[in-house]
């Protein structure tokens, strides 16, 4: 067989479990639930976490250039090779749409055709300020115009006229990447998902609270006053409701655009991919936004279709989205740069294992005021449990949770005793990760 075509789409805001075939209740997710049932679903999907909090441009720049979150400099260094820029090398035709949070000029490495992009991190969906396709790279900020439409739909307009180009006979296999700025605020899907979900009918999940019960450092930043102090149980339904719309619109779209696909003869070449850039609270924890390393805002949706991945595949293995890096290099037959930190996800994709990680580490530190005053999270995560430190203005909080038995994260056990020995060994397992991966801010036991 050729060499696959990819399709990779992305969302922003996308938590892990907010889709109907994962159990959201009363969600609506035809699309979505019909990847997963045709290809591969990643329940245990991470990022590594942020430097900053807009979480959505470093999560983005270790899916690209496949590197930790400490070795993911801003603006990405033209010496890294980014993942459609390799493709291109070796062959792919690079077709990018929607939203690139990553500076202009790794764009312009990476894609040698375009529909309207965003370079920004957000916007009135519906009015976007975009740029067409630059051949010279410059996409100057003063050549931006405001997109005609809801974003979501003018992203998706733009793939399907891409796919149109596109035959079963091309010598030439293709990239194409769109990056939806749904379903993050403002949440003001298009009629009728605007009214699709009545607040009142909607479940709060088990760890809504008011307010956090400690601070973690993000009390004042945009995303955490999206929703007044104390959270009320109104307000946040009224949140999940309009979270459910947009994505429920995007699933919509993605099924005009996986449509055209099969309407031009492409599927059956094509590897589908389907995540987010992070997670999002929504009132969990009684945190709104991702500035956090509960599970709500570090786990996303990770869904594969196409020649060689298995129907029906559910794994729960630990892997992060930079995982994606040499895995689509691999599926290409492209050889991943020797320092990139991603692991291929073929073993458990042929189901020769269903381990990837032996465990995930997150952390989320804010790019504003010094690194030794600014507040701090890390956190490490095996298959059962998961340790949080949390340093504010000098104060450590550690919290440990059973996932197996509190999958919600409600009840914190570092004092309980019966859990000291695994308090101890993640804390210790905790700095011998943070030294592995470079990261500036050790922590204290």
């Amino acid at each position: 067989m050729s060499r696959p075509n990819f399709l990779f789409m992305i969302a922003d805001d996308h938590r892990h479990s907010a889709i109907g075939a994962l159990g959201a209740e009363g969600l609506l997710t035809p699309t979505l639930d019909r990847l997963i049932a045709e290809g591969a679903c990643f329940t245990q999907a991470h990022i590594m976490g942020s430097t900053s909090p807009a979480v959505c441009m470093p999560s983005r720049g270790m899916l690209m250039s496949g590197r930790n979150l400490f070795d993911t400099p801003d603006p990405l260094p033209e010496d890294i090779p980014l993942l459609p820029e390799l493709l291109r090398q070796h062959g792919y035709t690079c077709f990018g749409t929607g939203k690139w949070h990553n500076r202009r000029g790794s764009y312009a490495r990476c894609f040698d055709k375009s529909g309207k992009v965003f370079f920004g991190g957000m916007s009135d969906q519906y009015a976007v300020p975009v740029h067409d396709f630059d051949a010279a790279g410059a996409y100057d900020p003063e050549s931006a115009y405001i997109a005609d439409g809801f974003s979501t739909t003018v992203f998706s307009d733009e793939m399907i006229q891409f796919l149109n180009t596109r035959g079963q006979d091309d010598e030439e296999p293709f990239f194409a990447y769109i990056a939806f700025t749904s379903p993050h605020d403002p949440r003001t899907a298009p009629p009728p998902f605007d009214r699709m979900y009545d607040p009142a009918a909607i479940p709060l999940p088990p760890n809504f609270c008011p307010e956090h019960p400690f601070d973690t450092g993000v009390r004042a930043i945009r995303d955490e006053v999206l929703a007044g102090y104390p959270r009320t149980p109104a307000e946040i339904q009224r949140h999940i409701a309009d979270y459910y719309g947009m994505i429920s619109h995007m699933d919509m779209e993605m099924s005009r655009i996986l449509e055209t696909l099969a309407a031009r003869g492409l599927s059956e070449n094509t590897v589908v991919v389907y995540t987010s850039d992070h997670g999002l609270g929504v009132g969990q924890h009684g945190l709104m936004g991702k500035q956090n390393l509960y599970e709500h805002s570090m786990r996303i949706p990770l869904i594969l279709r196409g020649p060689g991945v298995p129907a029906g595949l559910s794994s729960g293995a630990l892997l992060y989205l930079l995982d994606m890096y040499p895995t689509l290099l691999e599926m290409a037959g492209v050889p991943p740069p020797a320092d990139c930190a991603g692991h291929s996800l073929s073993a458990v994709l042929s189901r020769r294992t269903n381990k990837h990680r032996r465990d995930i580490f997150s952390a989320y530190q804010s790019i504003f005021g010094p690194p030794a005053g600014a507040p701090y999270q890390r956190s490490l995560k095996d298959e059962r449990y998961k340790i949080i430190q949390t340093v504010v203005d000098g104060k450590v909080t550690w919290q440990l949770f059973d996932l197996d038995i509190d999958p919600w994260e409600t009840k914190n056990l570092i004092d309980e005793p019966g859990y000291a020995k695994q308090a101890q060994r993640l804390r210790r397992s905790l700095k011998e990760r943070q030294a592995r991966v470079n990261d500036p801010l050790l922590a204290e036991a």
